[in-house]
């Protein structure tokens, strides 16, 4: 399995953020919830999704390279929801 992600990361309508890859050769959206951005923002410091996924961008990566690999992307995507987050 051959995962890159490519970027940019954009904001969708409804506030999640939207970040690009490509698996095995194919398009693949990773979805990144509002929600869950705002739950790693613990001082409630910063509203904007696309701040806050560009200042975790590295761990939200790593999160979804692991749903990946075990086999959650489905359709051509993948999504993280607050659930999904291993707080520290």
């Amino acid at each position: 399995m051959k995962l890159e992600f490519i970027g940019p990361a954009s904001l969708l309508e409804n506030g999640d953020v939207l970040f690009p890859a490509i698996l095995d050769g194919k398009p693949l959206a990773c979805n990144f919830s509002y929600e869950a951005l705002q739950d790693l923002d613990i001082d409630g410091a910063s509203g904007n999704a696309l701040d806050l996924f560009k200042t975790y961008q590295l761990k939200l990566l790593s999160i979804a390279e692991s749903k990946i690999l075990a086999g959650h992307a489905l359709n051509g995507a993948v999504h993280l929801f607050s659930h999904d987050l291993i707080l520290d």
